[in-house]
């Protein structure tokens, strides 16, 4: 792969596995160039990989700027993700920071890494957010914190970047069947005390809905079509099901979504 082929270039952080495995695929499949940079290589053997931790200092940031430099870019997809079940009380700051790492300010730093090469000839940039984002996951509320923050940047990157013609996009799929879930990393009884009960009704509601829902391959048909469209939204919602429970999270009153919200985790 060469920086001045004709193909355009894709950065997809988090493509080893999931929902960035598959867009990596179909990007490789309609003839674009791909660079992942994630800790697992992809395999598929079209794909360029770049080892990096994206929660560590700066190794992001240099694997971004050595694979622009060697081939170029044209679009950005930030797609990895972590998530962790416990009570608000017990959970550990040392994990709640690297989730933060992971699914902010991870993304955070590879926008800020694109912009200088994107502002002279335009480009995408796709963040994978999530509707736990709109809507709050019991015992998951790191994460939706997470991609609520993700989500915002999204709007603020959107008008920031705009009159250099740098389309941004946060897609936000709803549960989606991936291994995702089984690398969740869970409490234990005696770290959750109390909530121990709750924690595992809440666990065990969330990976139902996750492995019910919708495939990977669907999220990322929505991701490529985001990334072609002449005039994609700020903000794109995966499904029509999810679609439908963000409009009537928002027009009902808080406290009845809320009692939804603690009817579908068990609590």
């Amino acid at each position: 792969m060469e920086k001045n082929s004709a193909k355009k270039t894709a950065i997809v952080v988090g493509g080893s596995s999931g929902i960035g495995y598959e867009t990596c695929l179909r990007l490789v499949n309609r003839g674009w160039n791909v660079v992942n940079i994630s800790r697992t290589p992809c395999k598929n053997s079209k794909v360029v990989n770049l080892s990096a931790d994206v929660a560590a200092g700066s190794a992001l940031v240099d694997a971004i700027k050595q694979a622009q430099e060697k081939y170029g870019i044209s679009a950005l997809i930030y797609s990895a993700g972590f998530s962790m079940a416990a009570p608000i009380e017990y959970a550990d700051e040392t994990d709640y920071r690297y989730l933060f790492d992971v699914n902010y300010f991870g993304a955070l730093k590879a926008v800020r890494a694109v912009i200088p090469a994107l502002k002279s000839k335009g480009g995408r940039i796709v963040l994978v957010g999530s509707l736990g984002g709109e809507y709050p996951i019991s015992f998951d509320s790191f994460y939706s914190s997470s991609k609520a923050a993700l989500e915002m940047l999204c709007r603020s990157a959107y008008c920031e970047l705009k009159p250099y013609n740098i389309k941004v996009t946060g897609i936000l799929p709803g549960g989606t069947a991936t291994n995702f879930t089984k690398k969740r990393k869970v409490y234990s009884d005696e770290e959750n005390k109390s909530y121990s009960g709750n924690v595992n009704r809440a666990v065990a509601a969330l990976a139902n809905m996750e492995q019910s829902g919708m495939l990977p391959e669907a999220v990322a048909e929505i991701i490529y079509n985001t990334l072609v469209e002449d005039k994609p939204p700020v903000i794109r919602i995966c499904g029509v099901k999810n679609t439908v429970l963000r409009i009537v999270s928002r027009v009902m009153p808080e406290k009845i979504t809320l009692k939804i919200n603690q009817r579908m985790f068990n609590q």
